[in-house]
C-alpha cells in the first residue's frame, strides 16, 4: 500500500493550520506526516482506516491521529457532497514554556492519546460539529483559543476508542523518510511499466537482497505485494470510469489479463467485471 510523507506548512509563525473542504476523493493518498490531524467528515458513509485500524464509519467521523501514523484520506473514493474539516497541529505545539502548565494537563493527555488514534461517538460529534466548522471565521487568536478548548474538551469526553492498544510508533527516520518518499514517487511514476527490484533498489543505493529486507520491514509487505496494491487501486478507478477490464489491465503495468483477475480478485475479493457491476449503476 502508497505510503507517503505529507509536507504541511502551517502559516507562518503559526502553530497549526485548518483547512475547510479539502476535497481528495479521486485520490488514493495512503500518507503519514509529523503534525498531529484532527479531522471531522459529514454527509458521508466511508472506510476509516489509520494505521493498522480498518473500520467504517456512517454518516460522520471524528477522529484524532498523533504523529507519523499512517493513514488514508477519509474522503477517498465519495461522490456527491460531504463536508471535512482537518486541522493540522505541529508536534512542538506544547513545547513551549507559557504552556507546559498545569491547566494544559488535558490537552496533553490527549496528544498523547492520539498515539493510539482516537475516534469519537455521536454525542461528541454532536458537540464538536458546529464549533470545529466554525474555526475558519475566526482570527487566528481566537483560532487558537477555541482549538485549546477543543482539544480540552476532547479528552474530558466519555465517548472516544482507542483504535490500537499501543500507541503507534514512529518506524521512520529522516533517512527513510526521504528514502521511502523516493521509492513511492518513483513507483508513482511508473507503475504502468515493468518495475525490477534491481531497478529501484539502485535508485536508492540497496542491492536487491538488501532492499527486499528494507522494503518488507518499512511497509510489512513484499516489493510485488505493494505494488500489485497500487495498481489494483489504480485499476478501480479505472473501472469506475467505464474502463473495459483489457484496456484497465495493460494501462497499470499488468503483464497478461489472467494474472490481473487472479491478483485483483485475491485484493478485491471479487473480479474486475464484478466490481465494476457492483459499483457501476
Amino acid at each position: 500500500m502508497k505510503s507517503k510523507l505529507e509536507e504541511i506548512a502551517p502559516p507562518a509563525g503559526s502553530s497549526f493550520s485548518v483547512s475547510l473542504n479539502p476535497k481528495m476523493s479521486d485520490l488514493f493518498f495512503w500518507h503519514f506526516h509529523p503534525e498531529f490531524e484532527l479531522v471531522f467528515i459529514k454527509g458521508a458513509d466511508n472506510n476509516r482506516h489509520v494505521g493498522s485500524h480498518l473500520s467504517r464509519f456512517k454518516n460522520s467521523d471524528l477522529v484524532l491521529i498523533g504523529s507519523f501514523i499512517p493513514h488514508l484520506n477519509f474522503d477517498y473514493g465519495l461522490k456527491g457532497d460531504y463536508e471535512k474539516i482537518v486541522i493540522h497541529i505541529r508536534p512542538d505545539f506544547l513545547e513551549k514554556e507559557h504552556i507546559r502548565t498545569p491547566e494544559f494537563e488535558n490537552i496533553s493527555e490527549i496528544l498523547k492519546f492520539s498515539q493510539h488514534g482516537i475516534a469519537f461517538g455521536e454525542r461528541t460529534k454532536n458537540l464538536m460539529a458546529e464549533r470545529l466548522f466554525n474555526l475558519p471565521n475566526l482570527s487566528n487568536f481566537d483560532q487558537f483559543l477555541e482549538l485549546l478548548r477543543i482539544l480540552n474538551d476532547l479528552m474530558k469526553s466519555n465517548d472516544k476508542e482507542l483504535l490500537h492498544d499501543q500507541p503507534v510508533k514512529n518506524q521512520y527516520t529522516l533517512k527513510d523518510h526521504l528514502r521511502l518518499k523516493t521509492i513511492y514517487q518513483f513507483i508513482d511514476s511508473h507503475y504502468q511499466e515493468k518495475i525490477s527490484v534491481n531497478q529501484i533498489g539502485g535508485l536508492v543505493h540497496l542491492s536487491d537482497a538488501s532492499f527486499c529486507r528494507y522494503f518488507k520491514k518499512m511497509t510489512k509487505l513484499t516489493f510485488t505485494t505493494f505494488v500489485n496494491h497500487y495498481r489494483i487501486e489504480k485499476a478501480k478507478k479505472l473501472l469506475l470510469m467505464d474502463k473495459n477490464v483489457t484496456e484497465t489491465c495493460y494501462s497499470c503495468g499488468f503483464g497478461s489479463l489472467s494474472y490481473f483477475n487472479r491478483i485483483f480478485k485475491k485484493i478485491i475479493g471479487m473480479n474486475p467485471q464484478a466490481f465494476k457491476k457492483a459499483h457501476l449503476v
